[in-house]
């Protein structure tokens, strides 16, 4: 159970204020009976196999908005399941640059790089008010001699993972700004799609600053995509709500690739 986090800790996360607070942890939900199971566990788990994975987690925690979760250089305490909300992570540069790196919804596993050190190597902020469930690891790597199919989907979800990022990122550096926008947000919908939500229509929980700070592009540049493709008709934009009116014509601005 982790301690509960003092004022001076708190002060440390991104718009401190008295009433931001990362909850205590509650006792923990059990995996065979959480909605998100089939999402954020391997697919290769037998449903009689389910219940075994209740130890797994070591309780949830829920996050405030713009407070971290953990931050780069943080003490490797495990792995965390997103139940609800939204996370953004960051990296810093050698020049102090900070950076988006992803975006995380509700089945993502956040944490793993800190397999690695011991420690983790980004910051991961709540977009809104979110709920994680931390998974032991050392629990978690007890439990794949008892429980057949849960180390290999546990590496296949990672590797998608790998390859979803890396794979956008690779395609970012050679495409055009807007090419990277309809591409973001087209990701973002088969993401949305396989949480069973509604494939073209989302709300943004990240800011347009943040887009721009994974794709690379100017605050500027974002806002001027997004009043074009809208002006031609391909999506509609409402702050932060968005519907993607032409999925068909945005994938055609990006046919090439």
């Amino acid at each position: 159970m982790l301690s509960s986090p003092s004022t001076e800790q708190l002060a440390r996360q991104p718009h401190f204020s008295p009433g931001t607070r990362i909850d205590l942890e509650r006792p923990a939900h059990c995996c065979s009976n959480c909605t998100l199971n089939r999402v954020c566990l391997p697919r290769h788990v037998a449903a009689r196999d389910m219940a075994l994975l209740d130890r797994l987690s070591l309780g949830n925690r829920r996050v405030r908005r713009d407070v971290a979760l953990y931050r780069s250089g943080d003490a490797f305490a495990g792995l965390y399941a997103v139940r609800s909300g939204s996370f953004k992570s960051m990296g810093i540069s050698h020049g102090g640059i900070s950076k988006v790196t992803g975006f995380h919804l509700p089945g993502d596993l956040v944490g793993a790089e800190g397999i690695q050190g011991e420690h983790y190597h980004y910051t991961v902020v709540a977009l809104e008010d979110s709920e994680v469930c931390r998974v032991g690891y050392d629990r978690l790597m007890s439990s794949m001699s008892s429980v057949p199919g849960l180390q290999t989907g546990l590496l296949q979800m990672m590797s998608a993972d790998i390859s979803r990022d890396q794979g956008l990122m690779l395609l970012l550096g050679a495409m055009s700004a807007e090419q990277r926008v309809v591409t973001f947000l087209l990701s973002l919908s088969r993401r949305y799609t396989a949480l069973h939500y509604a494939p073209g229509r989302f709300v943004l929980r990240m800011t347009r600053a943040d887009i721009g700070s994974y794709l690379g592009l100017s605050l500027e540049t974002i806002s001027r995509t997004f009043t074009r493709l809208a002006r031609d008709g391909l999506l509609s934009v409402n702050q932060r709500d968005i519907v993607l009116k032409d999925a068909e014509g945005l994938k055609a601005r990006i046919d090439c690739w």
